[in-house]
Order: structure tokens, then sequence, then C-alpha cells
């Protein structure tokens, strides 16, 4: 058996051509006509390394940790693919596997390459004083405290050094992530047993794109600078906010010709006849949708937490153009490989299998979580969905690791002076861990104030423009809400900041 997943970054699902959106994408629309197209994916834990260690681990990682490594005891797919005799590759530009609280993840692979450049990756190493002013592809600078702002205008800098080595498409970080995984494909195709991930951090902020992508949307007689928005209130003119959503879909459509790519090959290598394909993404962006950009710091509307996600399996050829109804999640997608490759599937994940569900839309679970760790959270069944604030913030948030690293630096030493050793959960293989005091994004956690929980009917308002007050609906969610976290095995004090009863 062979598969391959091609994973993006804060690719928007509802953009997309092939779901009625405005971007032209036809390699999305080829890839739609040959594989299952689920219509109800739901991300579990946000942002971009708690999404990874869900895509490893297949359970949730938001209710215990934030942004960190794989942990000791964690089941990584790729390793448990890797020790039963499957080779398994990625090829990356995802800059965060090589920092400080991401470092685990790709070593869990037979082989790895990782393409430097996206964003702040402090790649290019230029001495030259930085100027005062921020580089001229921010936007909203006036949005940012003190700190982010100092934070945000040496990124902006760092990016722009970055941007230095860029001269045409072939010289970018996703088109290199791509021609390897094509290597692998050329040199591999007709060996069995291996699993490639192409992952790329595209079309992720700052949204630098090739001129000939660009020019779709733009005229070369007046071109638009900015190209990197700010997890922040919008309060730009509409001619900026116009011109950043262009960015993003001549991004997308770089992301489109890069995935047509993958699609030839296959064509090519007659790889459709016993090779599982997977297409998703982490999580999704808001483009000035509900007056936000970004993520963080707006409550988790459905444009950032309903991901697109594509599945081809070849047992089943007559899927092919189909779309699927069943609620499902970045958890599932770890189960769904072992499976495919006849493994058994630890206990300890919490995802399913979807194999039966792209066959015939068997379900796999009646309820999804989803958000940041320490923040507000969403439940849905796929129609209603509540975005729960947290409802008392005075309750402590802490860090149950191994792996005591925050995205860019180790945990500092006043932080380990809080450190207790906390009982084993059911998940760490009779291992205690360490319990340090957690200082959650402030900005994430007053996404909702407290009392400010918005419900919604997706079916009747999908765009999620008008907040409803039905008292049973929202009760059902939250019962469903506290079942999920017992049965994650959530802290204690989860219960009380969501002010939630224990089953």
């Amino acid at each position: 058996m062979k598969a391959i997943m091609v994973m993006y970054d804060s690719l928007r699902r509802d953009l997309l051509s092939c779901n009625g959106g405005p971007i032209p994408t036809p390699n999305f629309e080829r890839l739609a006509a040959r594989t299952v197209c689920f219509d109800r994916c739901y991300v579990g834990s946000l942002p971009c390394m708690p999404a990874r260690r869900e895509l490893h681990t297949g359970r949730y990682n938001f209710l215990h940790r934030d942004w960190g490594p794989i942990e000791p005891f964690d089941d990584s797919m790729p390793q448990i693919l890797k020790q039963n005799g499957v080779y398994t590759h990625l090829t990356t530009d995802h800059y965060h596997y090589v920092e400080d609280g991401g470092a685990t993840y790709h070593s869990r692979y037979s082989s790895w390459e990782c393409y430097r450049g996206q964003e702040s990756d402090t790649w290019i190493a230029d001495l030259t004083p930085p100027p005062a002013e921020y580089s001229p592809h921010l936007i909203g600078t006036k949005n940012m405290n003190g700190t982010l702002a100092v934070m945000r205008r040496r990124g902006g800098w760092q990016n722009d050094h970055n941007r230095e080595m860029l001269h045409t498409s072939a010289d970018y970080p996703m088109h290199h992530t791509f021609d390897n995984g094509l290597d692998f494909l050329d040199r591999n195709a007709a060996y069995d047993n291996w699993f490639l991930q192409i992952e790329t951090f595209d079309p992720h902020e700052p949204f630098t794109v090739p001129g000939e992508f660009e020019s779709n949307w733009f005229s070369p007689d007046n071109p638009f600078v900015p190209d990197w928005p700010p997890y922040a209130k919008v309060d730009e003119d509409a001619e900026t906010v116009e011109g950043m959503r262009k960015k993003y879909f001549a991004l997308t459509q770089f992301c489109d010709q890069q995935l047509g790519r993958v699609l030839d090959k296959m064509d090519q290598l007659d790889l459709w006849k016993d090779t599982m394909l997977i297409v998703n993404t982490d999580h999704g962006f808001f483009l000035a949708e509900h007056d936000w950009w970004g993520k963080g710091a707006a409550p988790n509307y459905e444009e950032l937490v309903h991901t697109p996600l594509f599945i081809w399996d070849p047992r089943s050829p007559e899927t092919a153009g189909q779309r699927r109804q069943a609620l499902v999640q970045t958890i599932d997608l770890a189960p769904t490989l072992l499976d495919f490759f006849g493994m058994p599937i630890p206990t300890d994940m919490q995802g399913k299998s979807l194999s039966d569900t792209i066959a015939r839309d068997v379900p796999v679970r009646k309820y999804a979580i989803f958000g940041y760790h320490g923040a507000p959270v969403g439940v849905t069944d796929g129609r209603w969905v509540l975005l729960r604030a947290v409802a008392d913030k005075s309750t402590p948030v802490y860090e149950y690791t191994h792996m005591p690293t925050h995205m860019r630096a180790l945990f500092s030493v006043e932080e380990m002076r809080t450190a207790t050793m906390a009982p084993a959960f059911s998940f760490t293989k009779g291992a205690p861990v360490m319990k340090i005091e957690s200082k959650p994004n402030p900005r994430f956690v007053n996404a909702l104030e407290e009392g400010e929980d918005l419900l919604f009917d997706l079916q009747n308002d999908p765009a999620q423009l008008c907040p409803l007050d039905n008292a049973a609906e929202k009760q059902r969610l939250l019962n469903a809400l506290a079942v999920l976290l017992q049965d994650s095995d959530a802290p204690a004090e989860a219960y009380d900041r969501y002010g939630l009863a224990r089953p």
C-alpha cells in the first residue's frame, strides 16, 4: 500500500471554486472529481503545531497543552508506520518544525527535508540595522501593543530579507517542497509500503506570491504591495481589504498549481490504482469576515474551523466525485492511514478510521470540539454550533507535558519553578507529567467575553450573522461538550473554566 498527503496551512474551504468560492482553482476541481469531498470537516486544536500533534496522535491536544512538541507518551502515526515497515518521508517549508516548539515532529519520519524562507523564518542573516518604520508588506500595526509591535516589525524585516532570494516561482519554498515530493515519487513509485507527506506553509500569511499569479488580480500599472495582515480587528479602508483578499486569492492559485503537479504525477505513474491521497489543511483564516483579520483574537467562526478535506481511497474507486456529510476532524487522519496500511489503531487515539465513511458516509461521531488552549471552546454537531466563552477567567490553566517548550523558546526558569508532578492521564502510558502554570494568550482568551456565548444554526445561517437564544439547543451542546471533556480525560480545571458540571 502507498499513501500521499498534501497538506496546506490556512487554506480556506469556502473560497475554493470546487466549493462555490470566488478563487478559480481548476486543480482543486480536478481533485474533487477524483476523490471524496468532506463537507463537514472541522479542526480540533488550534493553531499550527497543536493541529499537527493531532495529525500524529489522533487525539485532541488543546485540553492539556498549548503549542509544543510530540511527547514521549504520544502515539505518532508516522513513527508507527516507520516501525512497522512503511517508509515515511516529510517534505515541507513549514519552518516551525525546526523551532523549539516543533522539533520532535520531523524526526518521527524515516527521512525529511525542510526548505527555508517562509514568513519570519530566521534564515537570511543580514545585520544591516532595520529602519524604524514597518515593512511595506505589513498592515494593521496600529492595532498592536508595544511588545507585539516590536515583534511584528522585526518579523517583517526578517521576511523582507528572506524575499531577496525569490526571483522566479521556482525559487519559492513551496515550489521546492513540491519538487522534493515529486522526486520522491519518481524514485519510489515502483516500490510498495511508503507514505509521503508534502506539506507547505502556504497560503499562510504573508501572502507572498510570484508575479504570474499576482497579475491575475492586479494591474502592473496599479500594484498593491501589502500582503501581511495582523491578528486583529479590521480598521483598514475598503481598498486595502479588497487588495489583501486578492493577495490571498493569488497565493491560493499558486497552491492550486502545485497541487496540479501532484495530480499530473499520479496520472503519469498510474498511482491512482493503489495509492491513497489525502489533501487537507490545519485551519482557515479570516480575511475581514466578521471584521477580523487572521486568527486567535476573534471568535472561532466557520471561516477558521470548517476546513477542506479530500480523500481518495483506491479500495473504493466508485466514490470518485462524491461528497460526504459525516462529521469528521483532523484527529481522524492518523487512524485512517494506520487502517489503510493494515495496522491496529492505538487505544489512546480518539479519532476514527474514515474507510467506511469514504465508502458509504458512515458516521464516526455525533459531536466535535475545537479551540485554543485555555481559550473559548467550540462544539458542533455539524448543523448547530456553540462558541463557548471562558466562564471563569480566574480558573488557573496548566500545561501538562514532558517537553517544556513554547513556539520559539524553552519554558523560562520562572515558569519551571511552578512545576509539580501530576498523576498520569489515561493516555500518558502510566507516566506522571509535569503540571506547569500556563499563561494563555490574553487576546485569545478574550475572543469571547464571559457570558458572550454564541449559538448558530448553520443550516439557516451559514455566514453566522444571527446568534440565537435557544436554551434547549445550547444546553444540548454543553452536555455534549462535558461528555467529550470526560472522554478526553480533561483536567479538572477545564470543567470550571468552561462552567460545566462533570457528566
